[in-house]
């Protein structure tokens, strides 16, 4: 089940032009939703609520997935983004 922070980031990027989807796969650890748009990067974004905590099997998919040229972050309600902390994401909406 998804959650009220979740499904207020897929409306925005929704809202922003992208195809967000949940993000399935049989390994564990990967953000919530993938966000696509054509001619684009895509996003990966792990999403928690308030007091949800990011696990370091999450943040190693997170730093996976930016290694590999896409863009991928964790998003907390209310905070930002949590993780990573030492890269710059320009062009990205990120009011939540």
């Amino acid at each position: 089940m998804s959650s009220k922070f979740q499904a207020k980031v897929k409306k925005q990027y929704q809202k922003d032009g992208y195809c967000v989807n949940k993000f399935e796969t049989t390994k564990n650890g990967y953000p919530d939703l993938i966000c696509t748009k054509q001619g684009e990067t895509d996003i990966y974004i792990e999403c928690k609520e308030v007091k949800d905590i990011l696990k370091p099997l999450q943040k190693f998919r997170i730093d996976e997935l930016n290694k590999s040229g896409k863009i991928a972050f964790c998003l907390q309600d209310g905070k930002g983004i949590i993780y990573p902390t030492n890269k710059s994401f320009n062009d990205i909406h990120l009011d939540f």
